[in-house]
């Protein structure tokens, strides 16, 4: 039986490798975007700049690191000498901007503004590494306009963030920060500051991601009652958790003594505790948010918080900063503020740089991805596993580009046999990136191309049957418009890419170099004919396959030749009445 799933491709298709060019089996899939000669070598001495870790090198990638990370960070992207590390702190955007173009990687924390115009003078650049979690100081839209991967960092602080909330909720109980004030006034007002313990309390917890959990292991070892809200945390993990997991934050806000948001900021969290959640809240609840500012409404907890209905609030990160001193509600009582310390500690900085380091690298030196917020993750094991398909797919989609009707509006990707229990994103944004390398150039690559295509206005589609065919892995691609269609399909023999349909027919080629592909009626001598006229040319044939219709009907001629006929050549060709069509194909 066999089972075909469809699935319609929007703006991120997949991953970033195409064309081999390096050699190894993992640089294998790499494209030009990654291996490109690096500038600014030929044995020439590079500027000297304020670390030690700068030195001379050549067809070495350049990283230049612009806010201060840790010293095991920057010695872990400078480690064994294959990447070139220049560390300049403090720098205003034109100062970066002129020197930006000769760097490959540009490793960030909060200060830095990576803006639009540090983009397009950004030539080289293939990686922006935030040493963080939040990005709001990199233009992502930008970044993904010029094919630029950007990366954070979000294992790094997930202990010291989750520990700075579970902080956070303590001094909103216990009235910590209001006590210490008041004694360093002269007082002792015992009566004033009677908390309430966290033993025995619910607290509702939004967000279940890294930090998240480690708020829950710490809630539960303290006797709390855990409930949860997050679309995508599955029944297993929350049973292993022992939370219980509610499917509306409005349903889950009436049972909480304390709540803690640990969700990203988005159109559909802005504000998710505002106005229409405030009259929901138990009396008295105390909320903490060190996650994003405007997950809160500030202007509403302000008012809960003076109304009685909120006990207590502490934040750590604002909609605002750095935060005003004109803020209204500094004076707010029971709000506690810290200037968003959440991953503010010795070992959280230090982790932080490690992973980031670790991330610009692996990309830059293997073509993996970890924590890309523009471009989904590939790992070592999927480049090994996908490598030879990830190459086809960009080879099967330049060829396609070749002899695609004009104004096409459906591109259709199909995939059958084992090939449909991986995950083949990577192998589809391959081919939509070849197919667009031949109109657009060498511009477009794997990280910017689907927004090139959802501009042109290509519907891509894509499907998947489990059932194989004539071949045990098969890719076709087929582009459609008007009713008028090319299609070209390949498979992997051993792990050697292989052409095996043209517009339906079976065919067998090489997809590199120089393909002719004919049309013409099937008739004895046709074979031979061509040969001779190829090799009065001094064109040698490669090999070739010819696939007809029927004895003496259509049939399709594909050459692998090892230099490209001139138009004079192919006008000779097409002079035989015989032979309608003569196209040259590049890959």
């Amino acid at each position: 039986m066999q089972s075909i799933f469809i699935i319609s491709i929007r703006i991120v298709v997949g991953t970033i490798f195409l064309f081999p060019i390096c050699g190894h089996l993992q640089l294998l899939v790499l494209n030009t975007f990654f291996c490109a000669d690096f500038p600014g070598v030929n044995g020439t001495e590079q500027p000297t700049t304020n670390t030690s870790l700068t030195r001379t090198m050549s067809n070495v990638p350049k990283v230049f690191v612009a806010d201060p990370v840790s010293t095991r960070g920057v010695e872990a992207l400078a480690e064994g000498g294959v990447v070139e590390v220049v560390v300049k702190t403090g720098l205003k955007e034109e100062e970066l901007i002129k020197i930006i173009p000769e760097f490959h990687g540009l490793v960030v924390r909060s200060q830095t503004k990576v803006t639009p115009a540090v983009f397009a003078a950004a030539k080289n650049l293939k990686v922006v590494g935030r040493a963080g979690v939040g990005i709001d100081n990199v233009d992502v839209e930008a970044a993904t306009k010029h094919g630029v991967i950007v990366m954070n960092a979000p294992g790094g602080n997930t202990i010291s963030t989750a520990e700075h909330a579970f902080s956070l909720m303590l001094a909103t109980a216990r009235y910590i920060p209001q006590a210490d004030a008041s004694m360093k006034a002269g007082k002792w007002d015992r009566k004033k500051f009677e908390g309430v313990e966290l033993h025995g309390k619910t607290i509702a917890i939004l967000g279940m991601g890294r930090i998240g959990t480690e708020v829950a292991r710490r809630a539960i070892a303290f006797g709390m009652k855990v409930l949860a809200y997050d679309p995508y945390i599955s029944a297993s993990k929350a049973k292993s958790l022992q939370i219980e997991v509610v499917e509306k934050v409005d349903d889950l806000l009436p049972h909480a003594d304390f709540i803690t948001v640990h969700m990203p900021l988005t159109e559909e969290t802005k504000h998710m505790i505002g106005r229409k959640q405030l009259p929901l809240l138990k009396k008295g609840v105390r909320i903490v948010n060190c996650a994003r500012g405007g997950l809160i409404d500030e202007e509403v907890l302000a008012e809960g918080l003076k109304s009685g209905q909120i006990g207590g609030a502490a934040l750590d990160v604002f909609e605002v900063e750095p935060l005003p001193a004109e803020w209204p509600y500094r004076d707010v009582p029971n709000l506690v503020l810290t200037p968003h310390l959440g991953a503010s500690t010795a070992e959280a900085q230090e982790l932080v740089g490690i992973e980031i380091a670790e991330a610009v690298r692996a990309t830059l030196l293997h073509g993996e991805i970890r924590n890309s917020v523009n471009m989904p993750n590939i790992d070592a094991k999927t480049i090994s596993t996908l490598g030879p398909w990830i190459e086809l797919g960009g080879k099967l989609g330049l060829f396609l580009a070749q002899v695609a009707p004009k104004r096409a509006e459906k591109l259709q990707i199909r995939y059958s046999g084992r090939l449909v229990d991986l995950d083949l994103t990577a192998v589809t944004r391959s081919l939509i990136t070849g197919f667009l390398r031949h109109t657009h150039g060498g511009d477009v690559n794997p990280v910017n191309a689907p927004a090139i295509l959802a501009n042109l206005g290509l519907e891509v589609i894509e499907t998947r049957q489990s059932e194989a065919g004539e071949f045990t892995d098969l890719i076709e691609a087929t582009i459609t418009q008007d009713g008028v269609t090319a299609s070209v399909g390949g498979t992997l023999y051993g792990s050697k890419p292989r052409i095996v349909t043209i517009n339906g027919r079976f065919v067998e080629g090489a997809p590199s170099g120089f393909i002719l592909l004919l049309e013409n009626r099937d008739r004895p001598g046709i074979v031979g004919h061509l040969g001779t006229i190829l090799g009065q040319s001094n064109v040698n044939i490669a090999s070739m396959s010819l696939s007809r219709n029927e004895v003496g009907g259509q049939a399709i001629t594909l050459l692998n030749l090892d230099s490209a006929p001139d138009e004079a050549l192919l006008t000779k060709i097409t002079s035989d009445a015989d032979i309608s069509t003569a196209k040259v194909i590049r890959l």
